[in-house]
């Protein structure tokens, strides 16, 4: 029971706090085709996958173009383009599917969308990117470990429970995470943003 209201719990506020931080996001043309151009890429990405011992795979840099989106342009449209990626992955990636209605609001809605979080911060400095970088994979790893607990604990192995399962399983998200971070943080991301801001201005 006490998992089922964390899960709750989570999911209610994550939902709230960014809604309420997408107040304002301008969809004008720019920002519809940027966002549509992400969610391709990382759909497309989210299909090539690196198979794990564990079952779980590492995906190839699916969580990179939505954090770039956050930290060169708008994390709000990040946070907007992720939502409508999580809908579409159920449907575009294979083996990426709800085993239960309740699942979307737990991890289709998070664990895309949270990678807007990236940019909450600003990217002016480097640490700040980092740190927001560190929520945002924060955030969905929590989102994929709630999910292991709540809807794939018919899969635990033996003696490991629902919580020892689903955060053995899910360890590859904080792979990836860590990788993306590191990625990102090598890139210009001060040049990227001024060109992004040369080309038309901010969003």
């Amino acid at each position: 029971m006490i998992s089922f209201v964390i899960t709750a719990v989570f999911a209610v506020a994550y939902l709230l706090v960014t809604v309420w931080l997408c107040r304002g996001v301008k969809l004008d043309t720019r920002a519809v085709c940027l966002g549509g151009v992400v969610c391709a890429l990382t759909l497309v990405l989210a299909t090539i996958r690196i198979p794990l011992p564990t079952g779980s795979n590492i995906t190839c840099g699916s969580w990179i173009p939505l954090m770039l989106l956050a930290l060169v342009y708008d994390y709000r449209l990040a946070m907007l383009t992720g939502w409508v990626c999580g809908i579409l992955a159920m449907f575009l990636i294979p083996g990426w599917e709800a085993v239960h209605w309740a699942q979307i609001f737990v991890q289709q809605l998070v664990v895309f969308s949270c990678l807007g979080y990236a940019g909450v911060f600003g990217a002016d400095k480097r640490w700040r990117a980092v740190c927001g970088m560190t929520v945002a994979v924060a955030i969905r790893c929590v989102g994929h470990v709630l999910s292991g607990v709540i809807f794939y604990s018919q899969n635990a192995w033996d003696g490991w429970g629902a919580w020892g399962y689903s955060l053995a399983f899910n360890s590859s998200r904080l792979i990836e995470g860590i990788l993306s971070i590191v990625i990102v943080t090598a890139l210009p991301l001060g040049i990227m943003r001024r060109a992004m801001v040369k080309k038309g201005g901010m969003a």
